[in-house]
C-alpha cells in the first residue's frame, strides 16, 4: 500500500538540486537574527495553532438510541470546543439517515453549560499535577470520565472535587451532585460501582473511600494512611499506583470494583485493591513549585538496584441494606503473605475482574521483566483481616480445598516483556476451564493475538500452603489458537484496546499489518482465524474506537500531508458474513481544514542498515534550495524504547519547531533506529544491556545515507538534539562521535543510569550489580573526558522541578564537566518539570534553540 502514498516510500526528486553533482559547493549561512527577531519568528509560526493542539475529540462512548429516535447513536466524548481553552464533556447525535451527496459535520454539544472545570483561582492540586505529568496530558479541564451504561450515569473529577450527571433524554443533562466531603485533600480516580451505580469509589489522602449518591453518606474503606505531615513516617497507601507503576507500566489506578453485586436482602459489593508499603523505598527531595517558599517536595523514588515497594492485593467489602445504606465494611486479605504465594512477583502490572465477577485477576511480573504470570483469584480466597488467632484459623479452615489462585497463563522472554492492556476473558461455561483472548510478543518476536483455553488445575489443601512451590498453582494450557501472525504488530499498549463481538466471534483490533508507518483498524474471526480485513483507508494512520454494537466506528486519522480529521463510519452488509461488512463514511466530527498550517511536510525515506534491518527516517528539506549549496543539519532524536517518531501521521503541530528550522534554512533529520518500537522485539531489544550504542550508530548511518543521496547536507555542520532519552543520546553522540556532531543540545538527559528508576532501567540494563560495565558505558557523566574542549558545542536544558529525570542528572554532569575543565552551556527552567508546560518557558526554549544553532552551527 505504501507505494502509492505521495512521498512516503522514497524521497521525491522534485527539486532539481538534489541529484546534481556539487558545482562549486558553498555553505548556506543561516541568517543571524536578534533575540527579538527570533521571538517574532516563533510567534508567527505559532499564531495559527491557537488551541488546536488538543482540539480533536477522544475517549468515545457509543450509546444506542431506541427505534423511535431519528438518531441511531448518541456519542459521548472529551474534546475542546471552538474558542475554548479547556477540555469539556461533549456529545453528538448520529442520524439514522444521511444524504450521500452532502458532508454531514456533527455539532459538538456541551453536556454541561457554564461549567468551569479548571480552578477559578489557585493552581491544581499536587496529586492532579503529578498525574498530568505521568499521563503526559497537555490539556486542562475534564481529562477523563467514567460511564455506567445501564443507568446512564457519567462521573468525572474537576476542581479537586467529583461531579456526576445523567443523560436527561433528548437534550438535557443535569448536574446532580457536587460532592463535598468532610475531610481534607483532593478526591482522585473516581469510579462508579458497576454492581450498584449509587456508589462511587474514590481516592483521598492515599486511601479508598466510597460515597453513596442516594444517601449522601461517605465511608473510608482503608486505613493505610495516618495523615502525618512527614511522608517519611507515612509510607502506606491503598488503591494508588506508585510512581514507577504509572511512569513505567502505564497503570494509573490501584483499585477495581467487582462487576457483580451479591444480593441477600441488601447487597455485598467488593473492591480489589493494591496495598503498597514504601517504608524501604529511598526518599528524594525535589524543589517545590512554590520556589519563593524555598521548600522541597518529598518523593519515594526507587532508583535502579534499590528496594521497590512491598505490595499485596486485598479486597474491601461493603454490605448494604435494602435501602442502600452501608451496614458494614470489611478489609479482606490473602490467607498467606503475597510473597509466599507469588515469590517472584515484583510488579502487579494490570488487574481487574472477569465480567461475571467470579474471579479477580492480576498480571504479575518479576523484577527483570522477562517472566509474566496471569493469575485468577477467587474473591472467597480472601479472608477477614485483623482477626484474632482462633477466628483466623476458622477462616482458613472454611476455605476448604477448592478455593485457590490459578496461574492461567505465562509468558517468558530472553529480551524483556512489554506490558500490554489486552485481556478479554470469556464467561466460563465450565468449572474446569477458562478461555480468553490475550496478546503475546515473546512467542514470535511480534505482538499478536491468541485465543487461549486453560484447564483449572486443583492444588493441595490450604494447610500445607507454607510448603507449596509457586508451580502448584500453574494450570495447563489446553489450547492456544493463533489469531494473528506475521512480521507486524497488534497494538497492545499505551491504552490500545480490542473490541470482541462474541455473537459473531470476531475481534476488532489496531495494528501495523499494512505498514510499520501506519496504524489501521482490522477485524478477524477468533473462532476460525484466517483472513484479516482492514477497515480503514490506506495512506493514513488511524486511531479508532468501535461501538459496543459493532455497527459503527470512529477514526481520528491523518497523514504527513493531511491534517487530522475525525470521521464516523457505519459497517454495512449482511449479518451472515459479518467479517466482510463494508465501512461506509457516515458523518464527520472534525475536518482537517480546521488546521490552517502552511508548512512543507517532511518526506519519509528508508534504507537498509548494516544491521540488516530496514530503517525509516523523515527529512525536512531546507527551504530555498540552491544547486551546490550545503545546509547546516539538525538531527532530532528520541531513539529509545516504546517510541516511534517516523510514521505517516501529521507532524504540523507537535513538531512545528522542526518545520521552523527548515524554513530558516536547516535540513532536519529524524530517524527511528534500533531500539524504537512497532518493529518487533528483536529490533527494540537491540539496546538490551547496552543503551546508547546502536542508537547512535543508526543515527549516523542515516545521516550519511541522506548526505550521499541528497547533496544539500553539510556534514561539517551537524547538530544533534533531543529531550529525555533523546537528551541522553545527544550527549552520547557528542561523546562518541564528536567528529560527526559539531554541537549537541541535550534536554532533561539521564546522565547516570543508576540514578534512574527501577522499572525502566532494569528492564533494559538489569541491575547495576549484575551489569556494572553496561551501566558505566552508558552513563554519560562518567565520560566527560571524551567531550570536546571547544566552547559552545554543548547546551544542556533541564526543568528544575523534574521529578522523573531529576535535576540531579544535570547537576552531576555539570560538576563532572567542571572537574574535567570542559566547557558547557546550561539553561535551567525553574518552574518546569520533565515536560515544559508554561507557554513562556516553551517559547524561551525554542528561541534558545534557534539562537544557539545560528550562533554555533
Amino acid at each position: 500500500m505504501l507505494a502509492c502514498m505521495t512521498g512516503v516510500d522514497e524521497l521525491t526528486d522534485s527539486t532539481e538540486v538534489v541529484e546534481m553533482e556539487d558545482v562549486n559547493p558553498t555553505q548556506f549561512q543561516v541568517e543571524k537574527h536578534t533575540w527579538d527577531g527570533l521571538r517574532k519568528i516563533i510567534h508567527n509560526s505559532r499564531k495559527n495553532t491557537g488551541v488546536v493542539i488538543n482540539k480533536a475529540p477522544h475517549d468515545f462512548q457509543f450509546i444506542q438510541k431506541d427505534e423511535t429516535s431519528p438518531h441511531s447513536h448518541r456519542i459521548y466524548y472529551l474534546g475542546m470546543p471552538y474558542a475554548s481553552r479547556e477540555n469539556a464533556l461533549l456529545y453528538s447525535d448520529i442520524p439514522k439517515k444521511v444524504r450521500k451527496d452532502a458532508l454531514l459535520v456533527l455539532s459538538w454539544k456541551k453536556m454541561l453549560d457554564r461549567f468551569q472545570a479548571s480552578p477559578h483561582h489557585g493552581g491544581i492540586s499536587r496529586e492532579e499535577e503529578l498525574l498530568r505529568e505521568r499521563k503526559r496530558l497537555g490539556v486542562s479541564g475534564i481529562t477523563s470520565y467514567d460511564y455506567h451504561r445501564p443507568s446512564g450515569l457519567i462521573l468525572f473529577q474537576a476542581n479537586s472535587s467529583l461531579y456526576y450527571c445523567r443523560d436527561g433524554g433528548n437534550n438535557s443533562f443535569i448536574v446532580s451532585l457536587r460532592a463535598v466531603h468532610q475531610g481534607s485533600g483532593t478526591r482522585m480516580d473516581p469510579k462508579i460501582c458497576p454492581g450498584d451505580p449509587n456508589f462511587i469509589g474514590f481516592i483521598n489522602n492515599n486511601d479508598i473511600w466510597v460515597t453513596s449518591i442516594e444517601t449522601g453518606e461517605e465511608r473510608r474503606l482503608t486505613f493505610c494512611h495516618k495523615g502525618i505531615d512527614n511522608p517519611k513516617e507515612d509510607p502506606k497507601s491503598a488503591g494508588i499506583a506508585t510512581f514507577v507503576t504509572q511512569e513505567e507500566f502505564d497503570r494509573f489506578t490501584g483499585y477495581w470494583w467487582s462487576p457483580a453485586a451479591r444480593e441477600d436482602g441488601g447487597k455485598t459489593l467488593q473492591i480489589l485493591y493494591e496495598e503498597v508499603d514504601e517504608s524501604e523505598v529511598e526518599i528524594i527531595h525535589v524543589p517545590s513549585p512554590a520556589l519563593e517558599e524555598r521548600k522541597t517536595d518529598i518523593y519515594r523514588y526507587p532508583r535502579a538496584g534499590t528496594k521497590n515497594p512491598d505490595i499485596t492485593l486485598k479486597i474491601a467489602e461493603i454490605q448494604t441494606d435494602n435501602l442502600g445504606k452501608i451496614v458494614s465494611t470489611q478489609e479482606k486479605e490473602l490467607p498467606v503473605p503475597f510473597t509466599s504465594l507469588f515469590p517472584g512477583a515484583e510488579y502487579i502490572t494490570r488487574a481487574g475482574w472477569t465480567k461475571d465477577g467470579r474471579y479477580a485477576w492480576a498480571v504479575m511480573m518479576e523484577r527483570r521483566q522477562q517472566h509474566l504470570q496471569l493469575v485468577l483469584l477467587p474473591p472467597a480466597f480472601f479472608i477477614p483481616a485483623n482477626q484474632d488467632e482462633a477466628s483466623r484459623q476458622k477462616s482458613l479452615e472454611a476455605l476448604g480445598d477448592t478455593v485457590q489462585p490459578f496461574i492461567i497463563y505465562e509468558e517468558t522472554s530472553d529480551i524483556w516483556i512489554n506490558v500490554h492492556d489486552i485481556f478479554h476473558p470469556f464467561i466460563q461455561t465450565s468449572d474446569d476451564e477458562i478461555s480468553f483472548i490475550a496478546v503475546n510478543e515473546s512467542k514470535t518476536g511480534f505482538c499478536h493475538l491468541y485465543k487461549i483455553t486453560t484447564a483449572k488445575k486443583k492444588s493441595i489443601y490450604l494447610s500445607v500452603y507454607p510448603l507449596l512451590s509457586p508451580d502448584d498453582f500453574k494450570c495447563p494450557v489446553k489450547e492456544e489458537v493463533t489469531i494473528t501472525s506475521g512480521e507486524w504488530e497488534v497494538l497492545a499498549n499505551h491504552g490500545s484496546k480490542i473490541w470482541v463481538d462474541e455473537a459473531a466471534k470476531l475481534v476488532y483490533f489496531q495494528g501495523t499489518k499494512d505498514s510499520p508507518l501506519e496504524h489501521h483498524l482490522y477485524v478477524v474471526s477468533y473462532d476460525s482465524p484466517g483472513e484479516i480485513v482492514r477497515l480503514t483507508k490506506p495512506g493514513f494512520s488511524h486511531s479508532c474506537s468501535v461501538s459496543q454494537t459493532f455497527d459503527m466506528f470512529v477514526s481520528h486519522y491523518s497523514s504527513l500531508t493531511t491534517a487530522p480529521c475525525v470521521h464516523i463510519y457505519k459497517l454495512q452488509g449482511s449479518d451472515d458474513d459479518p467479517l466482510h461488512k463494508e465501512p461506509q463514511f457516515w458523518a464527520s466530527m472534525m475536518e482537517s481544514s480546521g488546521f490552517p498550517f502552511d508548512c512543507t511536510p517532511p518526506e519519509i525515506f528508508s534504507f537498509t542498515g548494516k544491521s540488516g534491518f530496514e530503517l525509516y527516517g523523515m527529512l525536512y528539506k531546507p527551504e530555498n534550495l540552491v544547486p551546490g549549496r550545503k545546509h547546516p543539519t539538525v538531527v532530532f532524536v528520541y531513539g529509545g524504547p516504546q517510541v516511534q517518531l517516523v510514521n505517516n501521521s501529521y507532524k504540523g503541530v507537535k513538531y512545528l519547531r522542526l518545520s521552523t528550522l527548515a524554513a530558516l534554512g536547516y535540513a532536519v533529520l529524524v530517524i527511528d533506529g534500533r531500539g524504537s518500537c512497532q518493529r518487533g522485539l528483536k529490533f527494540e531489544g537491540a539496546v538490551k544491556d547496552k543503551m546508547g550504542q546502536v542508537e547512535i550508530e543508526d543515527q549516523v548511518e542515516g545521516l550519511h545515507y541522506v548526505a550521499d543521496k541528497y547533496k544539500f547536507v553539510d556534514l561539517s555542520r551537524v547538530a544533534i538534539h533531543g529531550w529525555s532519552y533523546g537528551g541522553f543520546l545527544s550527549l552520547m553522540g557528542l561523546i562518541h562521535k564528536p567528529d560527526i556532531f559539531k554541537v549537541a543540545i541535550a534536554g532533561a538527559p539521564v546522565t547516570l543510569w543508576m540514578a534512574y528508576d527501577t522499572g525502566y532501567t532494569e528492564r533494559y540494563l538489569d541491575t547495576p550489580e549484575k551489569n556494572q560495565k553496561g551501566y558505566e558505558a552508558c552513563s554519560v557523566a562518567l565520560h566527560v573526558d571524551k567531550l570536546p574542549t571547544e566552547p559552545n558545542r554543548l547546551l544542556i536544558l533541564h526543568g528544575f522541578l523534574d521529578e522523573n529525570v531529576h535535576f540531579f542528572h544535570t547537576n552531576f554532569l555539570v560538576s563532572q564537566l567542571i572537574r574535567a575543565g570542559k566547557p558547557y552551556n546550561l539553561q535551567v527552567y525553574p518552574n518546569e518539570r520533565h515536560s515544559i508546560r508554561c507557554p513562556e518557558s516553551g517559547e524561551h526554549y525554542e528561541i534558545t534553540l534557534l539562537h544557539f544553532l545560528q550562533q554555533n552551527l
